[in-house]
This record gives structure tokens, sequence and C-alpha cells, in this order.
């Protein structure tokens, strides 16, 4: 890896922030704000003393931003449109990518490799007590997989046992000692040379549960259409942990809304459960070390800290088609406490921007590219909002009402309500009161933060194994990259 090029991603999304953040500072400068302004006071029924500001923010200023913005939506929106066209309409004449569509269509014309199977592959690290669940739910399919394989890697504890106990088949890792990516390499090298081109492999955690119609949604997908290479699962939160769960919740239900809106079309293929084409994981580890990061003949890239985007990217690299159906729900373990939530998104935030580094700016890292710097400029505004208030607080010896940010925190609460109203009552309840949630992103924010400043200064990539109180102590172990 090109440590400098690394060390510049976070470089790079700090000076784009800062630059657009100064913008909107001169934009606001040139305009010649009002340095003063004069707030009405006001009695309620006679009691209630209380002072506010009609007066609007500058319109020209307003309109700059949001004309900004939206050139910004519009950039990104068609240009991840041009480039998902190019791959499903040019020609092997045109593209060289070995997953892009007529690529595909053109080399298995006439062909036909059977009825499609599916192949589960559960990486387990100690799971003696959550992967009976994860069995169950895989073995209650509406359309039950082929066949089950738990991986079991340097386990300590019964799952092996556990597992066979099941009637599944375990493959055992031999001296692995790259994590869930090994382990899965390993499996993967001795299982694909088995496996035909209409053949699929599930890839799932062992702490999760998918929805019954999970493989029949999949099976139905890959066999109309043979150029699709990857379905990916929708996740949601488990019940229970509190209000922290509640957080956790609320955000997979929106992020849920997301892909549905944006029909299917996914930005990670989670490792939680995603099937993959077995054609299309041998086209990955044969583009290792040549035209994708990593080791040639392995599927995964072992340097990467969050394996599935990475291998989302590699994969659309290729120019794969993938998607997340509706139908393809799974139901994932939450974080129990602010500890383990810190530790997981430092390792996803940071392992986001480090596979940028890898990646580069191409038209498939495009939209990815995008993303990070629009968190980066959420994170701005979210902490300067924090911060005028408390200057505010300071400043002033009385409260004085804004009418028209009152007005945007209410459309705030309604668009917060309205995007977690699957969850029920308490979702809701969470959603309107808006600033618990704040304090939540806030947190988030600060992970995103921590993970930028590392990779910008070179700071090496650690993190803890997530414990999730079903396994030994020994489980919870310090792993480094």
């Amino acid at each position: 890896m090109n440590r400098f090029f690394q060390r510049s991603v976070g470089l790079a999304v700090i000076f784009i922030v800062l630059l657009g953040a100064g913008l909107l500072v001169w934009g606001i400068v040139v305009t010649d704000p009002p340095a003063l302004w004069d707030p009405v006071h006001l009695t309620l029924a006679g009691i209630w003393q209380l002072m506010y500001s009609a007066e609007l923010p500058n319109l020209g200023v307003m309109a700059a931003a949001l004309g900004l913005a939206l050139l910004m939506v519009l950039f990104v929106v068609i240009s991840e449109r041009v480039v998902a066209s190019r791959y499903r309409k040019a020609g092997t004449e045109v593209t060289k990518l070995t997953l892009a569509p007529r690529t595909v269509m053109e080399r298995t014309r006439g062909v036909f490799a059977g009825e499609a199977t599916v192949t589960v592959l559960i990486p387990a690290h100690n799971e003696e007590k959550s992967i009976p669940a994860t069995l169950v739910s895989l073995m209650q399919q509406s359309t039950p997989p082929d066949r089950i394989l738990v991986v079991a890697d340097n386990c300590t504890d019964r799952t092996v046992q556990v597992a066979k106990e099941h009637g599944v088949d375990v493959f055992q890792t031999v001296g692995n000692t790259h994590k869930k990516g090994g382990a899965l390499n390993q499996a993967l090298q001795d299982l694909l040379p088995t496996l035909g081109d209409n053949d699929t492999v599930m890839v799932m955690d062992a702490d999760s549960q998918i929805g019954d119609d999970f493989l029949t949604e999949a099976i139905r997908r890959f066999t109309e259409d043979r150029a699709l290479m990857a379905v990916g699962g929708l996740f949601e939160g488990e019940d229970g942990h509190g209000l922290l769960g509640q957080f956790q919740r609320n955000e997979y239900i929106r992020y849920q809304r997301e892909i549905r809106r944006r029909k299917g079309r996914v930005f990670v293929l989670t490792g939680t459960a995603s099937v993959f084409r077995a054609s299309a994981l041998r086209a990955v580890a044969e583009a290792r070390g040549s035209q994708l990061p990593g080791i040639k003949g392995e599927v995964y890239d072992t340097f990467a800290l969050t394996e599935d985007n990475e291998l989302t990217i590699a994969l659309k690299s290729l120019g794969a088609l993938t998607i997340s159906p509706v139908a393809c729900t799974v139901v994932t373990e939450l974080m129990p406490g602010w500890r383990m939530l810190w530790a997981q998104r430092l390792r996803w935030q940071r392992g986001a921007l480090e596979n940028l580094g890898e990646y580069g700016l191409t038209p498939q890292t495009l939209r990815y590219w995008a993303q990070q710097i629009a968190i980066g400029y959420g994170v701005l505004a979210l902490f300067s909002y924090f911060a005028l208030i408390l200057l505010m607080i300071l400043a002033m010896d009385t409260w004085v009402w804004f009418p028209f940010w009152l007005g945007i925190g209410v459309l705030f609460a309604i668009e917060r309500t309205v995007t977690a109203w699957k969850g029920g009552w308490r979702a809701r309840l969470v959603a309107v009161l808006i600033f618990p949630e704040l304090i939540y992103d806030c947190f988030l924010n600060l992970a995103f933060l921590k993970g930028v400043f590392e990779i910008a200064f070179g700071r090496r990539a650690t993190w803890k194994h997530v414990d999730h109180g079903g396994a030994p102590a020994d489980a919870a172990k310090e792993v480094s990259s």
C-alpha cells in the first residue's frame, strides 16, 4: 500500500471540508450581514415575557448554499447513473471489465451451468452461544441452502461441536493470522474450484439471522438475471440494549429506507449476510495483485479493515452488477455498550478511508469519496451548530427565540420521525425528541473524526474483537491489523 497516498485520503477529506466551510463563511462576509439585531419583546397570557427575532438569514447566502448542495447531489447521482449505465450497455469491445453485465451475458450466452445453488459459509470465532440461532434461521428458510459450512477459526470453545450437533459441515482453519478474511480465504480456496458458474456462495456472520425468504429471493434474482453477481442483505437491529439499542435500530431503519429509495443499488454488500455468484468470487481472486489490491488467488484482501466494503468496491471495479432487495432481510446483533460501539464504528470509518486509499479516485469510487466528504461536512456543521448555541447562551443574559430556526427544527423533527416510523412507537419517540439522536450522532461523528485524523497522521490501525457477551472472556482479546 502506498502509505503517502493513504495518508492523503485523510488530508484530502479535511481540506475539501474546510474549503467548503470557508466558502460559506466568505459568502456570508461579502454579503455584509447586519452586526446587530433588535429582538421583539412579547408578553404571553400577561405573565410570560419573551423575546424573539423574526429576522431571516441572508436569502442570497441561503440560496447559494442550497444551490451548491443541489449541484453536488446532482453531480453524484448523474455520475453514478452514467457509470452504471455504461456497465450495463457497453459490450466487450468497449469495456475490459470481466464482470460487466454485457461481458457476462456474451460469455454465458447459450450455456446452461445448472440450477442456482447456495453454499453458506459462516466464519466463526468462539461463537458457541450465538451460532445455534443462526443455523436454525438457515434451516427454516423457505428455500433451504444446499450446504452449510461453518468456518471455525482458532476456536477455543465448543463452536465446532455445536455446529456438528446441528448436522452441518465444519471447516477448521490452519495457522490463520488474518482474522475473518483469512479464514474465508482458506475455505474458499477449497470450495470455489468445485462450484459452477450458476452456483452461489452466501457469507454470513455467526451472530445473525436472515429472513425466511432471503434465499428464495436471492435464487430468483440470480436465475432471472445471469448478469447479476451479488445479492446483499438489508440488515436491521435485534431487540434490546435499551436506548443505545434504539439509536442503532433507528440508524439501520433509515439505511434500509435509503436503499429502498435507491431501488436496491447498494453501497456495501454487508458482511452480515450477502450472496455471491461463484464466478464473481473467482474473478476477484484472479484480479488480485494486478487490477485489484491484495494477493493473487485470494478472494478477500486480508489487509483491509472492513472486508465487506473492500469486496464491494472490488466487485464494482470489475463492473459487477449488485443489488440488495427488500425481501432479503437480516437481523444482526447490536453493540451493547458505548465502548464496543466506538470500536466498531472506528473500524468501519477507518476501513472505508483506507479502501479509498487503495483504489484511488476512479469512476467506481467517486460515490464513496462523495460520501466521506459529505459525512465530514456534516460533522463540521453539527459541531458548529452546538458551538453557536453555546456562544449565544454565554453572550446573552436572556433567551431569544428565532421562529425561522424553530421552523427548521420542526421540519427536522418531522423528517426524523417519518424516516424511523417503521420501528414503532419507541423509534418515533426517540426520533421526534431530536436531541437524543443528535448526541448519538455526535458520538458517531467523533469516531469519524478519529478515523480521519488517524489516517491523515499515519497512525497504525488497531481494534478490539467485539465481544457480544455470548463468548468466553478470551474472545475479547485485543487484535491489531
